[in-house]
């Protein structure tokens, strides 16, 4: 077999300061049967060869559409590039034919897609994925091109690569196939890799691997990194440079030292006290971003944030310019200085609160709670599997309070609390709410229970009926469950939607016609209609931007302090969970492993997997990021179909011992009110 010819990238001269890529003046622009979308609309960056740079911003503000531009990706014929260039290493890629482009995308510049499963062939072995790019921009043979595939997939931290080259992406997990998306990204040593919401769909402690091996391959390999992202802790630990954009505009650049630490525009400022942090208390609530973004078919005048910012002033309505701070630091705000001499009036958090211990009534109890799912192999006599998705699982909320479920997906999280609601059928265990037992209750006791206890689910677009107003969606539980007459449902909608954050004239819109968090609202407001005690709400922030997701996170609060509502909160985002919980549970393959007060167990954690958990998670902070030494959590979930035998975390965990292999840790209160299942502690 041939050698595979492994090029390296040319080092870098410390004196070379040209910037490798640099986006000037760009506009992009989408034709709709509305209008014309400016999605990006006028927008300048520049990046350094080897220097990691993050674009964040929420939903819809230009940042994908960016680098899609940047790729020559743009959908035609709707979408196209108004103005502006993009200079790569000197020559406008604007002006180079689909040819010639062709030939700079996939060996110059790369791009790393938000989900891959999505960007993969579904019909093509995991290897002919990897080798073609190799064989058209290298001219490599089967043979040299197999072996550096292979080479690759060992890179990005494959094991058995060789035989792994023949499978298909749906053999592989998520955190797998997002590697071999950064193989195929790496394939012919690129100079630029964009990678856009490359961890979105992960759990943090995969999310961790994959932005290490990214920030150590850009390092080792003099790879020039753009990363696009939403979570400013993954900006804090890995980028050099920030840019904020915000409605098709960058409206800050900066190192990134520089714009957390001394950010100069109000969007920047309130994008970073939204978000939940791990590394301080609860605080009493969260400072949103409130409003909306503005509509790009047509967008105002002056500052795009005006409409939005708690700083506006008269002269707002004249665009501003880009004030220079020094240091590489520009913001376009006509009260820049004014912000960086205030600052920390301006980003001061709200006062921190601390959980009460009073005791009071046990809301729901859930005790030894075992579900299992029978699974049929391939074909007509596939032989039979068993998932163990919960294992013996007890905890107890208390009514007015919140318990928070986490752990990895897979974890059996969302299965507990659809057995809860009685979606699925329990196989072992009991449920008792308000003293009664939902598992062995008859259909019409559930019925008339379910009333009482209602649900907030992850997705709220796909749990709204598209063809029903906002209004019918909302008083139907209303009419058809509890005979209440229409004219009294619809005052009823209007006191839901208020009392949600919307507005009464919400009710004759459709699903399509609300942003993410609208929707989100609507699915609260559907869950407040029967008055319910209990609500589980399962990753109802996941989806959602971050000013959104403290809107959401808020009202979720101020709810429950008026109502008395008790939640089951199930989340991945620990620095959420932290936020809203009173208790919290970690999970790993079905069964608890620890459980214990919400600032007791982030002070003090005792199991190695809730510390790996928060040791993963990373804090919008760069001096803190900097200062921290994560311990790594290295492989993958194993499969419930067939956990490992003793602890389920054995397989990753650093203080694994042969006892750890054959016994099965019991939950013990190793603390008062702190219970963990770890032989070792």
């Amino acid at each position: 077999m041939e050698s595979a010819t492994v090029l390296e990238p040319t080092p870098i001269a410390a004196s070379d300061t040209a910037p490798l890529i640099s986006v000037e003046g760009l506009r992009v622009e989408f034709s709709t049967g509305r209008g014309v979308v400016k999605a990006v609309d006028g927008v300048d960056w520049s990046v350094q060869p080897g220097e990691t740079m993050a674009l964040v911003g929420e939903s819809g503000c230009g940042k994908s559409v960016s680098a899609l531009a940047v790729m020559r990706l743009l959908a035609k014929p709707a979408g196209r590039v108004a103005g502006g260039r993009i200079l790569f290493e000197g020559r406008d890629l604007l002006t180079l034919s689909e040819e010639e482009m062709r030939e700079r995308r996939g060996r110059d510049i790369s791009m790393i897609f938000q989900e891959p499963m999505t960007s993969l062939n579904p019909i093509l072995t995991i290897g002919l994925q990897i080798m073609e790019p190799l064989k058209i921009h290298l001219g490599m043979s089967e043979e040299q091109a197999r072996a550096r595939a292979t080479e690759l997939l060992g890179l990005v931290g494959i094991p058995d690569a060789e035989r792994r080259l023949g499978q298909y992406p749906h053999q592989f997990s998520g955190g797998m196939r997002q590697r071999v998306m950064i193989a195929i990204g790496l394939a012919c040593n690129p100079k630029l890799i964009i990678a856009d919401e490359p961890t979105t769909a992960l759990d943090v402690t995969i999310q961790a691997q994959i932005l290490e091996l990214m920030k150590e391959l850009s390092r080792r390999l003099g790879i020039t990194l753009v990363i696009i992202t939403h979570n400013l802790g993954i900006v804090a630990r890995y980028a050099d440079r920030v840019a904020v954009m915000y409605a098709g505009r960058v409206v800050e650049e900066g190192p990134a030292d520089r714009v957390f630490g001394a950010p100069r525009h109000p969007y920047t400022i309130g994008l970073m006290r939204s978000v939940p942090r791990l590394d301080r208390p609860r605080d009493a609530k969260l400072a949103t971003i409130e409003g909306l973004p503005p509509n790009l078919l047509a967008p105002p005048s002056g500052c795009r944030f005006a409409a939005r910012c708690p700083f506006r002033i008269d002269q707002c309505a004249i665009d501003p310019p880009y004030h220079d701070a020094g240091d590489g630091q520009r913001s376009a705000c006509h009260r820049a200085e004014e912000l960086a001499q205030g600052l920390a009036e301006a980003t001061a958090s709200p006062p921190a609160v601390t959980a009460t211990s009073a005791a009071t009534e046990i809301l729901v109890d859930v005790r030894g709670l075992t579900k299992h799912f029978e699974v049929r192999g391939r074909g007509l006599m596939g032989a039979k599997g068993v998932v163990r998705a919960v294992q013996d699982v007890s905890f107890q909320i208390e009514r007015g309070r919140t318990l928070g479920l986490v752990g990895e997906s897979g974890c059996g999280k969302t299965t507990i609390g659809r057995t809860i609601l009685r979606l699925e059928e329990a196989t072992g265990g009991e449920v008792r709410f308000a003293g009664e037992d939902l598992v062995t209750a008859s259909r019409s006791r559930m019925k008339e229970l379910r009333t009482k206890i209602q649900v907030i689910f992850q997705d709220p677009y796909s749990s709204l009926n598209p063809r029903m107003t906002i209004g019918d969606i909302i008083a139907e539980p209303l009419v058809f469950r509890r005979g209440v007459a229409r004219k009294e449902a619809r005052e009823r909608v209007a006191e839901l939607l208020v009392q949600s954050g919307l507005y009464a004239d919400f009710a004759e819109r459709y699903p399509h016609q609300l942003s993410g968090g609208q929707r989100q609202r609507v699915g609260i407001a559907r869950a407040l209609a029967m008055d319910p005690s209990f609500i589980v709400c399962d990753e109802p922030v996941s989806a959602l931007d971050v000013s959104i997701q403290g809107q959401i996170i808020n009202l979720l609060d101020e709810l429950q302090e008026r109502l008395g509502l008790t939640y089951l909160f199930i989340a991945h985002d620990l620095a959420v969970v932290r936020h809203i919980s009173h208790r919290i549970v970690v999970m790993y393959l079905g069964r608890v492993m620890e459980m214990a007060d919400r600032d007791e167990l982030y002070r003090a954690p005792l199991h190695p997997y809730t510390q790996a958990l928060l040791d993963a998670a990373p804090v919008p902070d760069p001096a803190l990021e900097r200062a921290r030494t994560p311990r790594a959590l290295t492989g993958e979930l194993p499969s419930p179909l067939s956990p490992p035998p003793g602890c389920v975390f054995h397989t990753r965990c650093p203080l694994a011992t042969e006892e750890c292999r054959r016994v099965v840790p019991e939950v013990r209160e190793v603390r008062p009110g702190h219970f963990a299942a770890c032989i070792k502690i």
